[in-house]
């Protein structure tokens, strides 16, 4: 019996993947066909994929040509299944051509002809909503939105607004964005989506006047000091029925999702202590130590709680900015730590202590592919990890197109009383500033 496998990811499954499902078969008499899973997509950057796992793989029974199917779950996984399945040939489309010829050592390669004048890009791109993103900015610097957007299949960075002439050119000169605008109602006007990256005390009036125009907005956070101007602007989202999302990545990475799990579901025992410390050396941004601290204080948040009995703030200026802070919260049963470098380097690290294990995670753990999990009487170190490249965006953009298509507003990622208690801590931190 000849064993024929094939592999694809089959999203908006049409003519050509029936074809190539159809000629596959007929090269042999038992037809393996492994279909991607989410994960192994999102980690290879493939974060276009439309249907769940369960009708991809439904749509490849309905064809009656597969014998049998497997999930393709991580690289490197078709040399262990061509040897475990004990495949005779691997069948794929001749667009790979070059890029599998290693595995002939294993079996036998066809390559495929693809069915000519159809594809699941094309489809997608016919067959959703495509969105313009503008960028109200202060200095030309983009945080990687307008590469990490094309990744994402209906979305492109267009337009920017930049109320300094000078930086404004900058950045056209560094991105080439096909609108430039000194006028920030023209830039709504041409955008479906606003990302506001610009300095604290005008984010409100920013993100206000895009909620009140219609537009989902994106925002480095905090929007604002005041928890009666975020109440405002979340009320206004929610009467206009629009996406308001703080601009933290992490929450939509996974390996930030399984860390939570363990954490809150209890797999490393009661909390003890949350330890972390984050920094960056950017005189240019006056607003940097602010949105930093929201990036650290959100996880102790969803690790540890609001409830803590006692909070204290120590900072450290150098004329108007701050070099470091450190926050101290007493919790009825543990500690948290935050301690926030602008100018003044702190290594960065996250660290979680429980009763049953520790977590820690080095380096810039906000945008981390991994953590290690150590637990009592053991001497190995578990890692847990994800694949991912660039900062993260696509992810979160990726989150935004997954609300839009479902009508949604809330992600759940960062919940109401989250972004309030942020808003809360920093009001704290301002007034030890000063």
């Amino acid at each position: 019996m000849k064993k024929i496998i094939t592999y694809g990811t089959f999203d908006l499954f049409h003519v050509g993947h029936y074809n190539i499902l159809k000629r596959a078969k007929e090269h042999g008499d038992y037809l393996v066909v492994g279909v991607t899973g989410e994960n192994y997509d999102i980690g290879r950057g493939k974060l276009n994929v439309h249907d769940s796992l369960a009708t991809r793989i439904e749509n490849v029974v309905n064809t009656g040509f597969a014998d049998e199917i497997i999930v393709e779950e991580y690289l490197g996984q078709k040399i262990g299944d061509i040897i475990k399945y004990d495949i005779d040939a691997f069948v794929i489309g001749d667009d790979w051509r070059g890029k599998f010829d290693h595995l002939s050592r294993y079996c036998d390669m066809i390559y495929l002809e693809r069915t000519k004048g159809i594809s699941s890009t094309q489809i997608r791109e016919e067959k959703f909503d495509q969105y313009d993103i503008g960028i109200i900015c202060d200095f030309a610097d983009d945080n990687q939105i307008v590469n990490e957007a094309k990744l994402v299949n209906g979305f492109e960075v267009k337009n920017v607004y930049c109320d300094n002439e000078e930086e404004l050119n900058l950045f056209q000169k560094k991105y080439s964005l096909p609108n430039v605008f000194d006028d920030y109602n023209e830039l709504i006007e041409s955008s479906d989506i606003v990302y506001i990256r610009c300095s604290i005390e005008k984010r409100f009036n920013f993100i206000k006047r895009a909620l009140k125009l219609g537009k989902h907005v994106i925002y480095d956070p905090p929007a604002t000091f005041k928890t009666s101007e975020l109440e405002e602007l979340m009320n206004l989202a929610k009467e206009k029925n629009l996406i308001l999302m703080e601009n933290i990545k992490m929450v939509h990475i996974y390996v930030f999702n399984q860390l939570l799990w363990m954490t809150q579901g209890g797999l490393i025992g009661d909390i003890l202590s949350f330890n972390c410390s984050i920094s960056k050396n950017d005189a240019s941004r006056s607003n940097l130590f602010y949105d930093l601290s929201s990036i650290a204080i959100l996880p102790m948040l969803k690790i540890m709680g609001s409830d803590w009995e006692k909070a204290d703030f120590q900072v450290k200026k150098d004329g108007e900015n701050i070099e470091f802070a450190s926050m101290n919260f007493v919790y009825p049963n543990g500690r948290a730590v935050i301690n926030v470098g602008n100018e003044i380097r702190v290594d960065n690290q996250l660290e979680i202590i429980g009763t049953k294990g520790t977590i820690r995670m080095k380096g810039a753990w906000w945008r981390s592919k991994s953590f290690e999990l150590h637990t009592p009487g053991s001497k190995e170190v578990q890692i847990y990890n994800t694949n991912f490249e660039g900062n993260g965006f696509k992810y979160l953009i990726r989150a935004m197109s997954r609300m839009l298509s479902r009508n949604r507003t809330d992600s759940k990622s960062i919940f109401e009383d989250e972004s309030f208690n942020i808003v809360k801590i920093l009001e704290q931190v301002k007034k030890a500033e000063n």
